[in-house]
């Protein structure tokens, strides 16, 4: 079998946006590739996500290279997408750039026309009245602030953006003192639970203020629990690591040993270097 590849793309095109719709379309068109051919908004739905939490991951990595490809997957999903759409005769490629071409101009009405802007919440503040004001031309009932919050977020992140959705209307605490109280009482109230029931819902009450405390100080919350599963996992791989380097099962060591290990886990990513 021959392993030669000649590419449907000459090399000086290579770079082109057009370039990666002209490859999508021969995947999916006759004499292309039957998985992509099959393949429907909905089977892409988990390849989107995955592919958002990898650039994610790519982020946190803060390596160039790695960020490059995971937005190169991104925009493979898009180009699918359209493609599907294009084929069943729903929108193309076209459709979709010149809608966000028109909002990004329509919304930044302080760059591209008269309006104005002193800050970045005033930015936020502008976008979300014009929102409105395109949701009442359009003869669309009047939104909530939680309309705007994707239900299939994760927890953490809807929690965040609730927040922030109902602080930009004014629905919010006075200071930080009074946050940490709320998060002190809300840890009592959990504490004082009687019933599983409550135990679930006071838990998640805790959460909840937990992450306006993160909120309140500029930290998303769910890059910062993000961040300590990979401390957390990274540390435990050298716990096991020193472990067998010494003969020993860490499965079966007493929690005093395994507790030693795990400070000298700490102390080696220190050496190391990483914030891990």
């Amino acid at each position: 079998m021959s392993t030669n590849h000649v590419s449907p793309i000459p090399e000086e095109r290579i770079g082109e946006f057009q370039s990666l719709i002209d490859i999508v379309a021969r995947l999916r068109g006759p004499g292309g590739c039957p998985w992509d051919a099959e393949q429907t908004h909905e089977s892409l739905k988990r390849n989107l996500l995955e592919e958002c939490y990898e650039t994610l991951e790519a982020i946190d990595d803060g390596e160039p290279d790695e960020l490059a490809e995971e937005l190169g997957d991104i925009l493979v999903q898009v180009a699918f997408h359209a493609d599907i759409a294009r084929a069943a005769g729903d929108f193309d490629i076209a459709d979709v750039l010149a809608a966000i071409n028109r909002k990004l101009i329509r919304r930044h009405p302080h760059v591209f026309a008269d309006g104005s802007a002193s800050d970045a919440r005033q930015v936020e503040r502008n976008w979300e009245q014009l929102k409105a004001d395109e949701r009442r031309q359009a003869g669309k009932p009047e939104p909530s602030a939680m309309d705007s919050v994707p239900a299939a977020l994760p927890a953490l992140s809807a929690a965040q953006l609730i927040q922030d959705r109902a602080a930009r209307f004014g629905f919010d605490w006075d200071d930080a003192g009074g946050v940490l109280d709320k998060l002190v009482e809300e840890i009592g109230e959990f504490r004082d639970a009687a019933t599983d029931e409550e135990r679930l819902d006071e838990f998640g009450d805790v959460l909840f203020a937990l992450v306006n405390v993160a909120r309140w100080s500029g930290i998303q919350a769910e890059d910062a629990l993000r961040q300590a599963n990979g401390k957390f996992r990274n540390r435990y791989r050298v716990m096991e690591r020193l472990a067998s380097e010494r003969g020993k099962d860490f499965a079966k060591l007493p929690l005093d040993e395994k507790e030693a290990l795990w400070q000298e886990a700490k102390g080696v990513q220190a050496g190391s270097g990483k914030a891990e």
